[in-house]
């Protein structure tokens, strides 16, 4: 296997000519991954001990991907801070520092990736400033990837590969929704990836639409910072405290976890909290779930509830329609805002790839795929991250890196054990890690992350033979 850290050098190693008449360089048993936030970061460092040489293709100008609030299409605004506490959200070989508060802010978050980038010396293996605009399947021999500058300057240039590992995120892409009279309204519309600081709120008449984590951090700094604040949603939510018992939410639900204890009764035991703590949210004016706890991604809030008691955010239901001043409810109230903020999510795009390759024949943007990483038929491709956990990404995203690094070891060494796993992945593409959960495009990849890990730990089980 290649450990080579040599760049691409189309002029050294030329096979024949790609389908468009372009010279294609040989990278060998190199392995291109795309991206390098918290995904492209694992995947690079795991590949690399297992003894591949790596070429990461980021579009930006440094490491951190979304939690580096610099890049064009990070979602962070200035106030954001892990929802997730950290011993749940770290890499499990490389622990954050046990100083850091229980939840990091974006800064220390981006301070983070760059000190594990350094410590596993992975920034010569990264072109920055580097778009990947073509990834392509060659029958048998890896995969042509066509990169130029980010923004479109210079030559195209195709470099094959062995391997490819696509870690581009799915929170970049905003999911913008359609509402009569939109186009007609005369007041400021944006979308919660455009958000990036208070100031933008402040003294105006706010409307926040979508109930999801960044609606919610949204809303309460608009009831801080605005003259009047709206909160839209289009139907009721759990919102779960960051503490409970003295302790981080996710690390008392892990805690049940271990414990086996059952799902009812972890849905039981929450809502006795909540009748505890806050008691019937409906109270306060906003709407009664339609569904049990945990079968929505959980919304960690601890400020939004204190808000709405104290008057400062007005629960408000779906958008009807708008006009030129103002917005008509659902339950026929007409507000006027002076700026809506969609906090309406985002949908993944892989721009780079034919939708069919992830087993996306449809192109609705939801592949195919088991472990929610590996495509059947292309047993040399991994989707990385591509996740919505009960709790944090990252160690979730270093299991699957290792998964597919050793995968590809063993197709060297132990042939049959490799297309034993791509028979499992044919089979099993499309499972589910979770228990019922909304059917709806924020809950697509959404897992529980102990089914998950030990679902990923029988497959690296099966695949050494165990």
């Amino acid at each position: 296997m290649s450990t080579s850290t040599d760049r691409p050098d189309p002029e050294a190693s030329t096979l024949a000519l790609n389908r468009d008449g372009r010279p294609v360089s040989d990278r060998g048993d190199t392995v291109c991954v795309i991206g390098a936030g918290a995904s492209g970061l694992t995947a690079m460092k795991n590949l690399r001990e297992q003894g591949f040489g790596v070429d990461c293709y980021e579009r930006e100008t440094g490491v951190g991907g979304a939690w580096n609030w610099r890049h064009d299409r990070s979602p962070v605004y200035a106030s954001t801070h892990l929802i997730s506490s950290r011993p749940f959200t770290q890499f499990p070989d490389f622990p954050m520092p046990d100083s850091w508060p229980d939840y990091p802010h974006h800064s220390q978050l981006l301070a983070y990736f760059e000190r594990y980038a350094d410590h596993f010396d992975l920034r010569s293996h990264i072109w920055f400033g580097t778009e990947v605009v073509r990834v392509e399947p060659v029958e048998g021999k890896g995969w042509d990837v066509t990169t130029r500058s980010t923004g479109g300057y210079g030559p195209e240039r195709t470099s094959r590969y062995a391997a490819v590992v696509v870690a581009n995120g799915h929170n970049w892409s905003p999911k913008l929704p359609s509402y009569e009279g939109l186009e007609e309204f005369r007041g400021e519309v944006m979308h919660a990836s455009s958000y990036k600081d208070p100031a933008q709120l402040r003294g105006k008449r706010v409307l926040v639409v979508g109930a999801g984590n960044t609606g919610c951090d949204i809303a309460v700094e608009a009831a801080q910072q605005a003259s009047q604040c709206w909160h839209s949603t289009r139907r009721g939510y759990w919102y779960a405290p960051k503490y409970v018992l003295g302790r981080p939410a996710d690390q008392v639900n892990d805690a049940l976890l271990a414990l086996r204890v059952p799902l009812r009764m972890r849905q039981w035991l929450y809502h006795s909290t909540l009748r505890l703590t806050v008691g019937d949210l409906t109270r306060f004016g906003l709407p009664k779930p339609d569904h049990r706890v945990y079968e929505t991604h959980p919304i960690a809030n601890s400020q939004l509830v204190y808000h709405v008691g104290h008057g400062a955010i007005t629960p408000v239901p779906d958008v009807a329609r708008f006009g030129p001043y103002g917005v008509q409810l659902t339950d026929g109230r007409q507000i006027e805002p002076e700026l809506v903020v969609f906090a309406t999510g985002y949908l993944p795009r892989f721009d780079f790839l034919d939708p069919s390759v992830l087993g996306d024949d449809s192109g609705t943007g939801r592949p195919n795929l088991w472990l929610n990483a590996f495509a059947p038929g292309h047993p040399t491709l991994a989707v990385v991250g591509l996740l919505q956990p009960d709790s944090g990404l990252f160690t979730l995203a270093h299991w699957q890196a290792v998964l597919f690094a050793r995968l590809l070891r063993l197709r060297r060494t132990h042939p049959d054990r490799a297309a034993a796993f791509a028979a499992t992945v044919q089979a099993r593409a499309g499972e589910r890690y979770s228990g019922p959960v909304k059917d709806s495009t924020r809950h697509w990849f959404e897992v529980g992350h102990v089914d998950y890990l030990r679902a990923v730990q029988r497959a690296l089980d099966s695949l050494e033979g165990k």
